[in-house]
């Protein structure tokens, strides 16, 4: 408590343990949707952070809360997380502080300061639980009871202050998503620059559209084939319902675009340590990128075994296909690595450089509307690749295409860097968030506003 000799003088310092009281919930025999039957509102984590039950219970002899008493989350990956009460039976992973020392949102915010020292001293194995010795000889600074409504009035006047600039900092966010995907649509549209058609007419020389390209490409998938039987020309796309495009551009199935679309096979290899990276949906990470350092890695022998099927290489795209479908990643490395049985893998034609341009389309609205009408609705949606061969794309000129390609990444730089101090600044908040409650709690709050080095 050596860390706490600053206090004022007229508040005491004593372990929450000695200070507050713990009451655990405990599940009732019968809960369930609202009935005649099931009348009390059963408060899990969801229900304090929302306010609203959605779980009742039968009435019986269960430990009880009512408004505003103070929730922790007692069990689980969120233990040392603190809740405001809604009126019902404590949750089975949760438990019930109150002090008869402390006013009932001073104790709420004191427990708020501490869930990061809470939850990352947690015991058990499998299932996290909050220790009971920390968190009993956690000290538990007790200012008068006056002051403890003035702190706690100050603290919810600097909190809505910041959550003001919180809530902007989201709508920028929001807004900067829906740039992007406006770009993405002028992109894949024909609009973010103008088209080769029209450049051609007034320089008055010819051009080779994305018909002839299509072409082009079908020519050299066909003589490239190295697939077992006789080679199979993929289906055109069926345009009956499809916009018109812009002058120059054709619709194209992916199918056409690639060599190959598959996945690994769907037995799960085993962990090996030092192995090769097995890489998931999981671990993508950002807007385009892959955490190799953070994904499953597999044996040399396993890996050999699923490169028999298909294996990711250098400007290949790779598409999740489970779970969270339709994140898009384009491969920039020649490091030896396998995609999961959840991420489609992708191979454009080699000769052709349309993978920046198809990977962008696979972005755009155009394809996850596909994505969206077309995936599985399962407790696990899933995307099959026969719907992903034949997902619909606009194809103008080679030249036209890298226009486009570098003209999106100016304005998705843009958004990229404005992204970033958004974030920066939300990180900012939750360091201010927590500069308030340490200061309240060190007896600062009251003598003014905060410092320099939180403003």
């Amino acid at each position: 408590m050596s860390a706490m000799n600053n206090l004022p003088a007229n508040w005491t310092v004593k372990p929450l343990g000695e200070a507050c009281k713990t009451i655990k919930g405990k599940k009732p025999k019968n809960t369930g949707p609202a009935a005649v039957e099931r009348s009390v509102p059963y408060i899990n984590i969801k229900a304090f952070e929302t306010g609203q039950a959605e779980e009742f219970a039968a009435p019986g002899n269960y430990p009880s809360c009512e408004r505003d008493d103070v929730l922790i989350v007692w069990d689980g990956a969120r233990a040392g997380l603190t809740g405001r009460a809604v009126p019902g039976y404590i949750g089975s992973t949760l438990a019930k502080v109150y002090s008869e020392e402390a006013d009932n949102r001073y104790l709420f915010y004191f427990l708020q300061s501490q869930y990061g020292r809470i939850n990352s001293r947690t015991k058990g194995v499998g299932i996290p639980h909050v220790d009971p010795t920390i968190f009993n000889n956690i000290p538990f600074p007790i200012a008068p009871l006056d002051q403890q409504k003035r702190i706690v009035a100050e603290i919810e006047k600097q909190f809505s202050r910041l959550d003001e600039a919180v809530a902007n900092l989201k709508r920028v966010k929001a807004n900067l998503k829906r740039y992007k995907a406006a770009v993405l649509k002028a992109a894949v549209e024909g609009r973010l620059v103008e088209t080769e058609a029209e450049l051609a007419r007034r320089e008055g020389r010819s051009y080779e559209t994305g018909a002839q390209l299509l072409q082009r490409i079908l020519e050299t998938r066909r003589s490239q084939w190295q697939g077992k039987g006789k080679y199979k020309e993929p289906a055109a796309p069926d345009t009956t319902d499809l916009p018109e495009l812009p002058e120059g551009w054709v619709w194209a199935t992916l199918e056409q675009l690639t060599t190959q679309i598959a996945d690994v096979d769907h037995k799960m290899p085993k962990a090996f340590e030092g192995g090769i990276p097995y890489v998931s949906t999981k671990d993508f990470s950002g807007d385009n990128d892959i955490d190799f350092a953070g994904a499953k890695r597999i044996s040399p022998i396993d890996y050999d075994a699923l490169c028999k099927k298909i294996r990711p290489e250098f400007g290949d795209i790779l598409l999740s296909r489970y779970g969270t479908v339709g994140e898009v990643r384009t491969v920039k490395t020649d490091i030896p690595f396998q995609a999961s049985y959840s991420v489609a893998i992708l191979k454009p034609i080699n000769s052709f450089e349309t993978a920046d341009f198809v990977a962008t389309v696979l972005r755009s609205d155009v394809i996850q509307s596909q994505i969206k009408r077309d995936v599985r609705a399962t407790a696990q949606p899933d995307l099959g690749l026969a719907h992903i061969r034949q997902f619909v794309v606009p194809l103008p000129s080679l030249v036209e295409q890298k226009q486009i390609i570098a003209e999106g990444e100016r304005h998705l730089t843009l958004i990229d860097v404005a992204e970033a101090q958004v974030n920066a600044n939300l990180l900012r908040a939750n360091h201010l968030r927590q500069a308030i409650l340490e200061r309240g709690f060190a007896g600062k709050l009251l003598n003014g506003l905060l410092g320099p080095h939180c403003r």
